[in-house]
Parts: C-alpha cells; sequence; structure tokens
C-alpha cells in the first residue's frame, strides 16, 4: 500500500475507542470493529495497542483477528472484489470470472494492488444462488455474469475516483 495507514492520529483515535469500551463487558470485539473502520485493518502494532490498554494477552487478540473473516491484518483496497466461489457460482463460470478479474486487474486474490485501489478475494456463498455467478464490489452486486461483462465492470471502477 501506499499510504500510511499507521498515523499519530488513527492511535490517538484507538485509544479513544479503547478507553470509551475498556469498562463496559465484552469490550474486545467493539474495539476491534472501531480500530479496523479507523485503519482499515487491525495490524500487530495495533494489536499490541489494544492488548496493553485492556491488559489481554496479544494472542488472545491476535485469535480473534486472525479467526473472525470481517476482521484483516492488511488492509484492503479502495474496491474489493468478491467473487463467490460457491457451487452454484463455480459450476456457472466463476474460476473463469475471477480468472479475467485478476488478468484485467493485475492483482492476484488474495491481494491487494500496489496503488490500494483493488483488492480481489474468492468468498464462499453469498446467498445470490439464483443469480450465480455472482461478484461483489464494495457493496454492489453483479449477478448472471458471463465474461463479456468483466472488462466493463472492472472499468468502471479503473476509472473511479
Amino acid at each position: 500500500m501506499t499510504k500510511n495507514f499507521l498515523t499519530e492520529e488513527n492511535f490517538v483515535k484507538l485509544h479513544r475507542v479503547i478507553d470509551a469500551h475498556k469498562d463496559m463487558q465484552g469490550p474486545l470485539m467493539p474495539i476491534l470493529h472501531e480500530a479496523q473502520h479507523i485503519f482499515g485493518a487491525i495490524p500487530i502494532e495495533v494489536q499490541k495497542v489494544i492488548s496493553e490498554k485492556l491488559n489481554t494477552p496479544l494472542a488472545e487478540i491476535y485469535g480473534v483477528v486472525t479467526f473472525y473473516s470481517q476482521f484483516t491484518l492488511e488492509p484492503k483496497g479502495e474496491f474489493l472484489i468478491g467473487i463467490c466461489l460457491g457451487t452454484a457460482c463455480y459450476v456457472r463460470g466463476a474460476q473463469q470470472i475471477i480468472d479475467k478479474i485478476c488478468e484485467l486487474t493485475g492483482v492476484a486474490v488474495g491481494k491487494t494492488s500496489a496503488d490500494g485501489k483493488f483488492s480481489i478475494e474468492a468468498t464462499r456463498c453469498i446467498g445470490a444462488c439464483g443469480l450465480a455467478p455472482v461478484l461483489t464490489v464494495n457493496e454492489d452486486v453483479y449477478g448472471r455474469l458471463t465474461l463479456n461483462d468483466i472488462p466493463g465492470i472492472v472499468q468502471k471502477y479503473k476509472g473511479a475516483n
């Protein structure tokens, strides 16, 4: 990533969040959600601060962050492209679609582009089997896709500012 997300300003925000939640019962999950929002990820540097302020073992925090799929250790791109590889999508050509997206963006599955624009994820069933194959770009859902649809979708987000 080209942007530094581990800024002093973000750590000040994190300290405020921890202070606001630390006396609650079960404060870890709300703090982690806020940390993810502030930093775009929960890297080890952020986990260490949370560990120290909550007096919770770092291993426990790391375990929670790596267990739940909504948390990430590295920032995601501005546009998170998720391609469903559940059974219905897979049998209707999702693998070819994911290959095409990787080709057009230059980003491998599970990676983020150097400019921070795109992240590509292979997902499991998103519950839209009737629209298979399906992909999401952030909150936008695209269904009943063909390979011919993919260049236009990718271009829409390449040109976005």
